[in-house]
């Protein structure tokens, strides 16, 4: 458990609701690097492989500690400035798409901001008026991160500046960079990134950037695409809902396994837990095992209902069912329609 500092329980850092963005990013510089990074996973409840998959969800709790993990065993210091540097819109995913689509540079910032969240962030962006002539935007990093506060400014800050390179041009610089932890042994790597001012030991994580860029207009400006991509984005951080870490760990056995309809014991001895102690943690984060099973069966089976040539009853084996007519039961009691009726509401 983490506490604040007032003593009190920050449950927000356990709950499984971050994408695994930065994660893969790190794991593929491991590969580059010639890096093992097995272990870093070890007791996460999380493989390497699972993080790759675009559904998967962790808890800040466990990408912090993957973090801290990584940054000990990279034989490089500068491992924020690299990860971050290799971003670009497409590792953005649909938030880069309405951002790219934007009519301005400034309207793409306001997006970026809106939906930080579907990306994963490790730290929270805002943007602050800095006099008539700028604005700045500030990183801040909830406090027990304290120790990975360089890694994490140094990411997210290169990342934000591939990005607005990107959408502004190569020519665009930051008009300042401020850090409130002291210059590391690298510091020279910051001017070489950033390319301006950079200053340490300052009261907050902030890049300062001139006003004027806000209004430059973008050539790839499509208003059809920029409002199918914010509604994308609305949906998907609609459902970032978020979930305790058991429960996702769960959902990241079942998904790959649904055709086999594991059952309780089958998912608690993959993850190395008695079934009673599978059953108590879920408890605790308000769910079941049947609860979770039964969700991510329909979510599964209304992602099927959108291909024809599949029948009721191919669904139903796809999701653990060997007799159609059971299946069609479980789902109208899941969903209150049979299989038939919701693929044709889908019509």
């Amino acid at each position: 458990m983490h506490r604040n500092s007032t003593g009190n329980v920050d449950w927000r850092l356990s709950i499984a609701n971050l994408p695994t963005n930065m994660l893969c990013g790190l794991v593929l510089l491991a590969g580059e690097l010639g890096v093992g990074c097995e272990d870093w996973f070890a007791g996460m409840r999380l493989s390497v492989n699972e993080i790759h998959d675009p559904s998967a969800r962790v808890s800040y709790r466990q990408a912090s500690e993957i973090i801290r993990r990584a940054l000990r065993a990279l034989p490089i210091d500068d491992v924020g400035l690299v990860v971050g540097g290799k971003q670009n819109g497409g590792n953005f995913g649909l938030l880069g798409l309405a951002m790219k689509t934007a009519p301005t540079f400034g309207e793409a910032v306001s997006i970026g901001l809106t939906y930080q969240r579907a990306n994963g962030p490790l730290m929270e962006l805002a943007m602050l008026p800095a006099g008539e002539d700028a604005v700045t935007i500030t990183a801040t990093a909830p406090e027990s991160s304290a120790d990975l506060l360089p890694f994490l400014c140094e990411e997210m800050f290169a990342s934000v500046l591939m990005l607005a390179r990107e959408l502004a041009g190569p020519e665009f610089n930051p008009l300042r960079l401020d850090f409130a932890y002291p210059p590391p042994a690298y510091a020279q790597r910051y001017t070489e990134v950033f390319r301006c001012e950079v200053r340490f030991e300052q009261p907050r994580n902030g890049m300062m950037v001139a006003r004027r860029w806000l209004d430059l207009p973008f050539q790839s400006y499509n208003p059809v695409t920029s409002r199918q991509a914010l509604a994308m984005c609305r949906a998907q951080l609609e459902a970032e809902s978020g979930c305790g870490e058991t429960t996702a760990a769960v959902e990241r056995q079942l998904r790959p396994r649904l055709h086999e309809n594991p059952q309780m014991s089958d998912v608690a001895a993959l993850l190395h837990l008695s079934e009673r102690t599978l059953r108590r943690q879920l408890a605790a984060e308000g769910t079941s095992f049947t609860a979770i099973h039964d969700r991510i069966r329909s979510q599964r089976v209304l992602e099927l209902l959108h291909t024809p040539q599949l029948t009721i009853s191919q669904i139903g084996n796809q999701v653990g069912f060997t007799d159609v007519r059971e299946f069609r039961r479980a789902f109208k009691r899941w969903t209150g329609l049979t299989p038939s009726e919701a693929r044709a509401r889908m019509a």
